[in-house]
């Protein structure tokens, strides 16, 4: 019984409806990097993540009639699950997370935004292109640690 409540109450916490949810490439190298980067500096506990490999990512994505087949990019669900819910992908997804996070993050972030989008996001899909090549790729998606699972949403 006490399990079970145990049970309830994280599946009441990562529920998606009003969230900030990070949306990444499970078998990623530098996007699962990217994820623990961000668990490390999230001290407000903001974030909940998702692998794109998973059907909640999915029904995000298929609900803003996103092109799953060419999906290359860390993709940021801002008030997720209501009427006001928005996507950012790319450099726009990046620089919002360090936003997110603050401190010298968003400074630096800020300053970043200041490029063109264009030229911001040539340099993401260069990174995208070779992210297999330099940081590798996992068979599956890798567990996160205990103490982070209830912030992962269920991949199915």
């Amino acid at each position: 019984m006490i399990q079970d409540r145990h049970a309830a109450e994280n599946d009441q916490q990562a529920a998606p409806v009003g969230r900030t949810i990070l949306l990444y490439d499970g078998v990623c190298g530098l996007c699962n990097r990217f994820v623990r980067f961000v668990l490390r500096r999230d001290r407000m506990a903001a974030f909940y993540f998702a692998p794109l490999q998973g059907k909640f990512s999915q029904a995000i994505l298929g609900r803003a009639t996103v092109d799953l087949s060419s999906l290359d990019t860390v993709v940021l669900v801002r008030n997720a699950d209501t009427p006001a819910e928005s996507l950012l992908f790319r450099s726009d997804a990046a620089i919002e997370v360090f936003i997110l996070l603050g401190g010298g993050w968003a400074f630096w972030a800020r300053w970043l935004r200041r490029l063109p989008r264009g030229i911001r996001d040539a340099g993401y899909r260069l990174v995208a292109r070779t992210r297999y090549r330099i940081f590798g790729k996992y068979d599956a998606c890798p567990l996160p640690a205990p103490e982070d699972r209830a912030r992962f949403l269920p991949p199915d």
